[in-house]
């Protein structure tokens, strides 16, 4: 009779073998740009697309998936809170980059101190510095202000590393979230460069994050307050701090506190390029946008810059020594990174902007305290300018240097020649053509009735035209890149090359209204849904034709950016669908770690299989690449009987995706045959933390029919 039973449960299940996992194939390396590409892309397909179609963010629960309907949570859970946790690892836990204690304006403020300040904020004792006493002092006023204890042993940059290696030396205590120390990445395996993409999606990271946390004030019981221009956080007729009204900055304590932190990180990294980074092909050195000209001479910001750092005291972070230009080249990905950061920085600190409850609580942050207010308010430059400034700098150099006006269109690269006059290269690479757009969508209001406006509107439909012209396949899609004198490259096409193409010509339509630029991106994206999306596994090809997928940071980032644009934008209600899908199927399985936002505090309250980060040294972060074999997948959906099994692997509770009615029981088998587990279902889900690790078959009854599956316990 066991003989039986082995047999028949064989034969029920032995196709299911084969099924297809995404396999992680590199869960090491952090790059920055790449991750921040995706944290951006993520946070606006995040709460922002719920929002947009109408939801209400108070119905959803991290601890209830999938209500009040599945698109809802991912989105306004899970897409908003991975976003969350790439920047909140980068920027306060892994030490990926220079201390805030070696900022600029701290450096400044602490010179213009007297020998007595050292210690008046580290505890009495002076060590030498004043650095590390006006920082102290600086998150002092920030707690104060949003009515919110610091953190314990955070690691503030102010200027992100281009990569690391995110293995922790050590494993990650219960108290992470209030005490970042046992979140801090090895600094010795870190690639200690700087280089303008990467601070220039993190800087874009920052304002996603700043914005949101600012846009609102809150009392001491942590209820939010929307301004409305008659309430504030400040004295009467002053802009300093009123501590005894009852109204902090930010729509809570957490939020108020940590909004300002990035922006101070934001703030110190834009006047750090201008006054250190600029580079002339010989000297680094300062840029001033009030003066600048690039006929004049050209000051850009190369792409690889070398930090050697000193040690300094015991307790203390080491101190950036000398830059050392390794990759003298300008790259428009590294331009137009951080070109959307500023431009969307500048209409965050717009003095005259009071249009909405959001920016008239902006204006209570950049009035003077916590932040300047701007030139034309006081006479000195503040924030704004600075914004306005390398906005200004950045989209001149990206003109004279990067603008092929010729064939109008923006090239890949570019060096000085020994004249100091750029050297362009030939190529055309799709992922920049199409967020060169995106960068120049967001640049044309901020500079609205000056010559930038028209020049910058004048390039973005000649960028559009090009693509449509020069990068469309006549069999539909887009080419990777296209290469000036000899012609497209008519290799394999990618999700990325697609995607961003698409990405780009629906901000051009936002742009200008030209319903070209419409009809082609909502082409493109149909022609991109037909070719890449695999229906029947939920997954995305990578490459035409290629039924092994490999995804990375920056084609999921690309991929989440193509799918909201194409909803909101070209009104492609599948989107949204698809989106829900992918979520579970790839991106769910790609994240290392989670924090308990959603779920996982001794079960997996969110059913995602992704486990907790106490106890780990994984940080919450994407694995750098992964795997996905469809040649497999189809062949366990034929064995599965349309049982959709989730998470799968699975650590704790699986749930079953198909709408299963007069569910009654379940058994689970080993490979053997044998028996393990059976018992009765409840709410559609069964508890599997105490199987140990392997593979399991499980069969279910439901009343006439019979299901049966597969699944890995992790």
């Amino acid at each position: 009779m066991k003989r039986i039973t082995f047999l028949l449960v064989v034969t029920l299940f032995s196709y299911t073998y084969l099924q297809a996992q995404i396999v992680i194939t590199n869960d090491n390396t952090f790059k920055t740009a790449d991750q921040m590409l995706l944290a951006n892309e993520l946070f606006e397909s995040g709460e922002p697309w719920a929002e947009a179609l109408g939801y209400n963010l108070d119905d959803l629960d991290p601890l209830i998936p999938n209500s009040p309907d599945a698109f809802s949570y991912h989105t306004g859970i899970e897409s908003y809170e991975y976003s969350r946790y790439l920047l909140n690892t980068l920027n306060g836990r892994s030490g990926l980059g220079l201390h805030m204690m070696w900022s600029p304006i701290i450096m400044e403020n602490a010179a213009m101190q007297a020998t007595s300040f050292d210690g008046q904020f580290t505890g009495g004792t002076a060590n030498g510095f004043k650095e590390d006493d006006m920082l102290m002092m600086m998150i002092g006023n920030f707690g104060a202000n949003a009515n919110f204890v610091p953190f314990e042993n955070p690691f503030p940059q102010f200027a992100d590393f281009l990569e690391g290696d995110n293995n922790l030396p050590q494993t990650v205590q219960a108290n992470f979230e209030h005490n970042f120390g046992s979140t801090r990445w090895d600094r010795s395996l870190m690639d200690k460069t700087l280089n303008l993409g990467a601070m220039g999606q993190s800087t874009f990271k920052q304002y996603l994050w700043a914005q949101d946390m600012l846009s609102a004030f809150h009392n001491s019981a942590d209820e939010g307050i929307d301004a409305d221009g008659t309430n504030s956080p400040d004295l009467p007729g002053s802009s300093m701090f009123d501590p005894n009204n009852n109204i902090f900055y930010g729509g809570n304590n957490a939020d108020g506190f940590i909004g300002q932190i990035l922006t101070a990180e934001s703030i110190n990294k834009t006047k750090f390029l201008l006054t250190q980074l600029a580079y002339d092909g010989t000297n680094l050195g300062m840029v001033d946008p009030a003066t600048y000209d690039p006929t004049n001479g050209i000051k850009y910001f190369p792409t690889k810059i070398t930090v050697t750092e000193t040690a300094t005291a015991t307790g203390l972070p080491p101190k950036w020594d000398t830059f050392t230009v390794t990759d003298p080249m300008s790259k428009i990905f590294d331009q137009w990174s951080y070109l959307l950061a500023t431009t969307n920085y500048m209409n965050m600190m717009e003095p005259n902007n009071t249009s909405d409850a959001a920016h008239l609580a902006f204006r209570e942050v950049f009035d003077g305290f916590p932040f300047s207010a701007s030139m034309q308010e006081t006479g000195t430059p503040g924030p704004y300018d600075l914004m306005k400034g390398t906005s200004k700098v950045i989209f001149m150099n990206m003109m004279a240097m990067h603008f092929n006006t010729t064939n109008g269109t923006f090239i890949d690269g570019v060096m000085l020649n020994g004249a100091g006059m750029p050297m362009m290269d030939n190529m055309v690479k799709s992922l920049n053509a199409g967020y060169v757009l995106v960068a120049l969508e967001n640049f044309i209001p901020q500079f609205t009735e000056t010559p930038l406006e028209t020049m910058a509107t004048n390039a973005l439909n000649a960028q559009a035209n090009f693509i449509i012209n020069n990068l469309k396949d006549p069999n539909g899609g887009f080419y990777n890149m296209y290469t000036i004198g000899t012609g497209a490259d008519t290799s394999t096409k990618t999700l990325t090359a697609n995607s961003a193409i698409i990405i780009g010509l629906y901000a051009a339509y936002n742009a200008t209204g030209n319903n070209t630029y419409l009809t082609e991106a909502n082409n493109g994206y149909n022609y991109l849904i037909s070719n890449f999306y695999n229906t029947t596994d939920h997954v995305f090809k990578t490459e035409e034709g290629n039924n092994t997928a490999t995804y990375t940071p920056k084609n999921l980032g690309v991929l989440a950016g193509v799918l909201r644009e194409a909803n909101l934008v070209g009104n492609q209600t599948n989107a949204k669908t698809i989106y829900t899908d992918i979520f579970n199927t790839i991106y769910n399985k790609m994240i290392l770690r989670e924090a308990e936002v959603t779920g996982e505090t001794g079960s997996d309250s969110d059913s995602d299989g992704i486990p907790y980060i106490v106890g780990g040294t994984k940080p919450f972060v994407f694995a750098a690449e992964a795997t996905f074999d469809m040649s497999t997948a189809s062949v366990s959906n034929i064995a599965i009987n349309n049982l959709n099994i989730y998470p799968n692997p699975v650590e704790n509770s699986i749930q079953f995706g198909a709408n299963l009615n007069n569910i009654k029981s379940y058994v689970i088998f080993n490979l053997l045959g044998q028996e393990i587990d059976k018992g009765n279902i409840e709410n559609n889900k069964i508890q599997v933390e105490t199987l140990k690790k392997g593979i399991y078959l499980i069969k279910i009854d439901a009343g006439k029919k019979q299901f049966t599956g597969r699944f890995i316990k992790s």
